[in-house]
């Protein structure tokens, strides 16, 4: 492996860890106060169909980001309706919302298949391009990218260190004692569902806008799903997101940079790493005694009846 491959994979990394550590944050959020939702790959779609065609009308990309994370969290309160107001099942509730994300996106981003757009634009850190090995385009990056790790320990601060964060732990850890202890249940489970969208917006358009910078159906490619895996590597904690995300941009990077290298490994099994590696995760941590999750993850509340 030459040293140019090590440090594209390692800028790679950093690069499409990025989305992914945004939808895993709005996840760990939403699962922080008990609501589990598969429904992440119909909320990136959305963000990233609506992200693209804003981007395209106003000529704006952050525009197009900022129409997204809207998108994103309004799309998600359809979630939030049947799980919080109409007490339906999370799971089949999450996956209805990633059929009809699918669905609702190809539709919005019909007129812009293959349409390319300027996007965000990058800049690389002073400096580093003096040292040795690096190009002009390794380490560059758009300012989603250098705000995704800021943004991962914000949302640590505000889970545990506010107290906003200890009545939505409490609604996740346990809905009736927080509710005995004056807090609205159904409105924190409301706002942990809106942040989860707006995030899981941003993220998606961040695919389209920032890295593709064009349109075609069902181009996030399942990070939905992995992003629900991140959570859950991470044990619902924001920082342990970061270092999640980075592996699994790695193996999306390494399959990549294998490619374009004319490695002779077949393409189909080299873009089956990130989810061999999501199953690994699954299986090793699925198992794990101190994984403990938030106590009514998944449960239906009904005290508020």
């Amino acid at each position: 492996m030459t040293w140019s491959l090590v440090l594209g994979i390692v800028s790679g990394t950093i690069m499409y860890g990025a989305p992914l550590l945004y939808a895993t944050l709005g996840e760990v959020v939403g699962q922080r106060a008990g609501m589990v939702n598969l429904g992440l790959e119909g909320i990136l779609l959305v963000g990233a169909s609506v992200g693209l065609a804003a981007s395209v009308v106003t000529g704006s990309p952050w525009a197009g980001i900022a129409a997204a994370g809207i998108a994103g969290c309004l799309f998600n309160l359809v979630y939030a309706f049947l799980v919080v107001s109409r007490k339906a099942n999370q799971l089949a509730s999450g996956l209805a919302l990633m059929f009809l994300g699918t669905g609702l996106s190809a539709m919005i981003g019909k007129a812009y298949i293959g349409r390319g757009i300027t996007g965000l634009a990058r800049y690389q850190v002073p400096g580093i391009s003096s040292l040795p090995g690096i190009t002009r385009t390794m380490f560059s990056y758009d300012l989603l990218v250098y705000l995704a790790a800021p943004v991962a320990v914000v949302v640590w601060w505000l889970i545990f260190r506010t107290r906003w964060g200890l009545g939505l732990r409490a609604v996740g850890e346990s809905p009736s004692a927080a509710f005995a202890a004056g807090r609205r249940v159904s409105w924190a489970e409301y706002q942990a569902a809106m942040f989860c969208g707006l995030m899981s917006g941003i993220a998606g358009a961040h695919l389209s806008v920032a890295l593709a910078r064009t349109w075609t159906e069902g181009m996030t490619g399942g990070r939905g799903f992995i992003a629900v895996a991140l959570v859950i590597f991470s044990k619902w904690h924001p920082l342990r997101a970061i270092v999640g995300a980075l592996v699994f941009g790695g193996a999306v990077t390494v399959g990549l940079q294998l490619q374009a290298s004319g490695s002779t490994i077949s393409p189909f099994v080299l873009n089956m790493i990130p989810y061999v590696l999501t199953l690994g995760i699954l299986l090793i941590w699925g198992g794990a005694r101190r994984l403990v999750a938030p106590a009514a993850l998944g449960r239906v509340y009904f005290g508020e009846e």
